[in-house]
């Protein structure tokens, strides 16, 4: 993982300062156009195949921002780095891709970020919202700048597992987070490591041992444990008409899988995934199909309530034979039945990377991991949990 560089800033991007008279006029042309030039928009260019905005780096986003590089890219779009002229500093901008259902869902987006803000207590952990606006039919959303993901802190350290009051810390202010949200009726959806930024790029580097090719596996650490939440495209308000899916796979609550509806717990069931993901370095879940999926939750947290599996609808229906799971039945291969039984009980898995705090950890992950919605911790009940009051 690379620290962010310093980047040499053309002389319209410094604050302007007292000049004395020129007396050469050429020069005096010259440095007037460089000034100028911030004002100068690109040319129109055709938007790519997917809808995305075609750029180069050192254009203008609007006379205001000035693009430095690309910090990252999905299917809403891409993130850019730019150079706020007003404000002096580094932002990163949101940038939509222009098809309807995007723009849409950006508007969206912006309408829960200005919410958000509007009742922010300074202690929300949420991204702020700075600017947005509509450019060459792009939706452009401008937020504070932070560092990396911890999916990509994770990715670079080359899946290294967090030291466990490292996870006390992030899964406290993501808690506080969700809390903060649900306060506000608000179910964000969609909780993943991606979606969860440190707010620095900083990192310290730790000694490693060296292994069998003589090479040492150095191990990074953030600086600060300072994380913000990001990507509000998917929340929805309480009272709001709902997609009967929602959730990255790895992340999806068991009640969207059997469609028994869902509600504020899906968000906590996806804190305790991540928790555990926290602390192994790896996806709890990593699956691509219902059937094995439930089959890794039952491996890990025991069997489905049998009252939630009558409920299941039609859909689901279909995975289950006499109110069990039909597993491994129902496998659709060798290689899915071995990845069911890689897995172990939670606490097992959880003890190989934890020594302290070992039991008040699995404790309070499975009262975030009940597969009963209703049984399941709130994120309040949760800030609560002598994980977070006595660590030892």
């Amino acid at each position: 993982m690379e620290t962010s560089r310093k980047r040499r800033r053309l002389t319209w991007d410094d604050a302007p300062v007292e000049q004395p008279q020129f007396e050469n006029e050429e020069v005096d042309r010259v440095r007037k156009a460089q000034f100028s030039c911030q004002h100068v928009s690109p040319p129109k260019r055709d938007d790519d195949r997917e809808g995305h905005y075609v750029y180069c780096v050192g254009e203008n986003l609007t006379p205001r921002y000035k693009i430095l590089s690309k910090m990252g890219e999905g299917t809403f779009g891409r993130v850019l780095e730019c150079w706020d002229r007003e404000k002096r500093e580094h932002v990163a901008v949101k940038v939509i891709r222009s098809i309807r259902k995007y723009r849409d869902a950006a508007m969206i987006e912006i309408d829960v970020l200005q919410h958000l803000a509007k009742n922010n207590n300074g202690e929300s952990h949420c991204v702020q919202i700075q600017n947005w606006f509509d450019y060459r039919n792009h939706i452009c959303i401008v937020f504070e700048k932070l560092g990396p993901s911890l999916y990509d802190f994770l990715k670079r350290n080359k899946y290294c597992p967090f030291p466990v009051d490292l996870v006390r810390e992030f899964g406290r202010q993501l808690l506080e987070s969700v809390a903060y949200m649900h306060d506000l009726r608000l179910i964000h959806t969609d909780l993943k490591p991606e979606n969860i930024l440190l707010e620095s790029s900083e990192y310290v580097k730790l000694p490693g041992r060296k292994n069998i090719s003589d090479e040492t596996n150095s191990r990074c650490l953030p600086k600060s444990s300072a994380i913000k939440l990001i990507d509000f495209g998917s929340t929805t308000f309480d009272n709001q008409s709902r997609s009967s899916i929602v959730s990255t796979r790895h992340y999806r609550a068991p009640e969207i899988i059997l469609g028994l509806g869902w509600s504020y717990p899906c968000d906590i069931w996806s804190v305790g995934c991540i928790l555990v993901e926290l602390c192994l370095g790896k996806a709890l879940f990593q699956t691509h199909e219902n059937l094995e999926h439930m089959a890794m939750m039952e491996r890990v947290l025991g069997p489905l309530p049998e009252h939630m599996i009558q409920r299941a609808n039609q859909e689901a229906d279909k995975y289950f034979r006499r109110s069990r799971l039909d597993w491994p039945g129902g496998a659709v291969s060798r290689e899915s039945i071995r990845a069911v039984k890689k897995l172990d009980y939670l606490k097992k898995m959880i003890s190989k990377n934890v020594q302290s705090s070992l039991n008040p950890l699995v404790e309070l992950l499975h009262g975030l991991l009940q597969f009963d919605p209703l049984k399941r911790l709130t994120a309040k009940q949760a800030l609560e949990h002598p994980f977070f009051k006595n660590p030892i």
